[in-house]
């Protein structure tokens, strides 16, 4: 068996380029080496921002001779007078077969020419060129370049390639290059280059001579255990980002953390500034004290090991400082400045098109707060106050210059300014969740806050039309229904949907519609829908219990919420088909005999007309349990009543089973009907079980 090892060398890539291209080397090779039949031990494949290598072992030296059939003309086109035509010659040379090695095969379209041939047993040495330059130009990249006069595209240019199976070169051309058995190393610490006599030293080489770790994870895990080490020894701890975390280790080649300082007077900035001037601008992590605040430390990492450590680390600190004083500066610029002020200026602030400026939104904003407080039980003057503040710093120096700290250095400012700790928490929270995995707002002001300036968005866009499409969703309206949906179900909030957006829509004054609110806010409602039954739909079973729990309305998604993981738990029940089946059938029968029939039926049951002894227990059975129904649905006890619907199950199959429901006495089925539709009237409560294909 043999070992392979191929070594793409770049110009540097950017750091967002290399996590995903080991990846996907491995995926290329795995997949080309098994469509070449080229047995092997297995794949690994690296990527640093100078190069991608992909390594085989246990390579077959050939590839594996398999024997298949292929099937040609039919019969009755391959021969003619018991001889072979054209198309039957043609096929035989094309599979390189003599003529008696042809068959007939038998098909369910017929009969068919066919013939065995042997495949495989090419050398895999001759074959591997072509499978490099497949998975070269198989790989993906956010951007492609091309240099020079050359028509090839990758990331970044190519600079060298090494192909070596065991002792043997792979002879490759790409790009204007020729692979060869030369590497070269990191810039500084081994450049080279290096001559690698067979693939099974090119390992030592690399860490030995080249100094460059390859393995990203290996580089990651040597920063964060350094920085951990370094931030002991000040008796702190590393406020690590696991993003930044993974942009590091994909920006050098030989990690190296270093500590570095700044004055304390710069701990008067806030901590989010303080860490986003390191983070953001220097990829440097802060530390964090035991007592929970900031030190006057970071921590960098080099790509050298320098020869005056002293020197490289006064040069960070030097650049770290600059851009400390700049934000020094704008938050004594924006202590100074007046609140009144700053929302004078988002008059001037275009928020969106027809829809006014920033200033109209939070005067609007102002309204649904009041609104939302007084449904939610929170004081109106606060959240009002939040609501009309809550853009007020996208006119500060500070978020001019740190635009991912919006909101954030709104709270920390109202708090400054003297304003209540509920309005500033609010405001600090508007802008979560920020994503499908990011939290929402802690705080039920910054919940309200957030939900509140969701909505005004989504109602101005949908009410000039600007609707997503499959391609399109350019302000992020998925994402603004999503979040409102999770706010309302995390934090338990009893607020009707359609309520919701009429508020949202009657904030708006003076705009020329494209579409008019009240069918605007039927497709509001209907985006919503989509949205939540995405949310909700995981899996096949997942998604016919989601269609279900929608299916019996989702103008309450706190309850939707509930009713969605009782339904869950109950589909999970040995005989949850059978119950589904049981009123999928009352369901059925009231939909064609009632609303399909123009029928008036009504949960109004004639106790004297009942005659058999099954649908009086039906009838009694639901009589009792009405007000048990109402205590649990009031309680939000939704486990209890799929409970109670598995209690009514045996007086529900007994009546199907006994009972006539189409009698031909008019009085005697609309009485029976009646029974069903009390029956249907409950369960549409909880979920169209309609939706439940079983």
């Amino acid at each position: 068996m043999s070992e392979f090892i191929l070594e793409i060398g770049t110009e540097e890539m950017p750091a967002r380029f290399v996590p995903r291209l080991g990846e996907e080397l491995v995926e290329l090779f795995e997949r080309l080496l098994a469509e070449a039949r080229i047995d092997h031990a297995g794949v690994r494949a690296f990527a640093t921002p100078r190069r991608l290598v992909a390594h085989v072992s246990g390579l077959a030296p050939s590839q594996r001779l398999e024997e298949e059939i292929v099937s040609g003309p039919p019969v009755k086109i391959a021969y003619a007078d018991g001889k072979l035509t054209k198309a039957g010659e043609g096929f035989a040379k094309t599979q390189g077969v003599d003529e008696a090695d042809l068959f007939i095969q038998q098909t369910p379209k017929g009969e068919y020419l066919a013939a065995k041939k042997k495949v495989g047993g090419g050398r895999t040495q001759d074959i591997l060129p072509a499978l490099c330059l497949t998975a070269f130009k198989g790989l993906s990249f956010p951007k492609r370049m091309k240099w020079g006069s050359l028509d090839f595209l990758f990331g970044r240019p190519l600079r060298w390639v090494l192909a070596l199976l065991d002792a043997d070169v792979v002879p490759i051309e790409i790009a204007g290059l020729t692979s060869g058995r030369i590497t070269h190393g990191h810039r500084v610490l081994g450049p080279g280059p290096w001559t690698v006599d067979a693939a099974a030293d090119y390992f030592d080489i690399i860490r030995d001579k080249c100094n460059v770790v390859l393995d990203a994870r290996e580089r990651l895990e040597l920063v964060r255990a350094e920085g951990d080490r370094l931030a002991t020894s000040l008796g702190g701890t590393v406020v690590w980002d696991d993003g930044l975390l993974l942009e590091v280790a994909n920006l050098v080649e030989f990690p190296r953390p270093i500590l570095g300082e700044f004055a304390r007077l710069y701990l008067e900035l806030p901590a989010q500034v303080l860490l986003t001037s390191m983070q953001s601008h220097q990829k440097s992590f802060g530390i964090r004290g035991a007592d929970g605040n900031l030190l006057p430390y970071f921590l960098t990492t080099l790509n050298i090991e320098p020869l005056d450590m002293a020197l490289v680390k006064k040069g960070w600190e030097r650049v770290l400082k600059a851009r400390l004083e700049d934000a020094r500066f704008f938050w004594e610029a924006d202590l100074a400045a007046s609140q009144d002020k700053w929302l004078a200026k988002l008059d001037s602030v275009v928020f969106l098109g027809p829809l006014g400026s920033m200033g109209d939104k939070s005067r609007r904003l102002e309204k649904l707060c009041a609104r939302l407080a007084e449904a939610c039980a929170l004081p109106v003057a606060d959240m009002s106050r939040a609501g009309r503040l809550a853009k007020a710093d996208l006119m500060s120096e500070m978020v001019y210059e740190f635009d991912s700290l919006q909101g954030v250095l709104g709270g920390i400012y109202a708090r400054k300014k003297g304003e209540s700790e509920l309005t500033a928490q609010a405001i600090a929270e508007q802008y979560l969740p920020a994503g499908p995995d990011s939290p929402v707002p802690a705080t039920l002001a910054g919940a309200l806050l957030a939900i509140a300036d969701k909505a005004d968005t989504m109602a101005g866009c949908f009410g000039l039309g600007m609707i997503p499409t499959g391609a399109a969703d350019p302000y992020a309206l998925r994402r603004a229904a999503l979040g409102i949906s999770r706010i309302v179900m995390e934090h338990g909030l009893r607020l009707k949907l359609d309520e919701l957006l009429g508020w949202a829509q009657a904030g708006y004054e003076n705009v020329k519609w494209k579409l008019p609110p009240s069918e605007a806010k039927s497709k509001m409602l209907e985006f919503f829908g989509l949205r939540l039954r995405a949310l909700f739909a995981s899996g096949e079973a997942d998604s016919r219990v989601a269609d279900a729990a929608l299916g019996a309305g989702f103008d309450d998604i706190r309850t939707l919420k509930m009713r969605f993981d009782a339904l869950t738990t109950f589909s999970r029940q040995p005989d949850f088909e059978q119950a589904v089946l049981t009123f999928k059938r009352a369901a059925n029968i009231i939909r064609k005999q009632g609303a399909e029939a123009g029928a008036a039926l009504s949960a109004n049951v004639d106790v004297a007309r009942l005659e058999m002894d099954q649908e009086r227990v039906l009838a009694e059975s639901l009589s009792v349990s009405a007000g048990r129904f109402e205590e649990l649905w009031a309680a939000d006890d939704f486990a209890g009543l799929f409970a109670m619907l598995g209690e009514l199950r045996p007086a529900v199959d007994a009546f199907f089973d006994n009972v006539m429901v189409m009698a031909e006495d008019a009085d005697l089925r609309q009485n029976r009907l009646n029974i069903l539709f009390t029956l249907v009237e409950r369960l549409g409560r909880l979920a169209d079980f309609g939706a439940l294909q079983v």
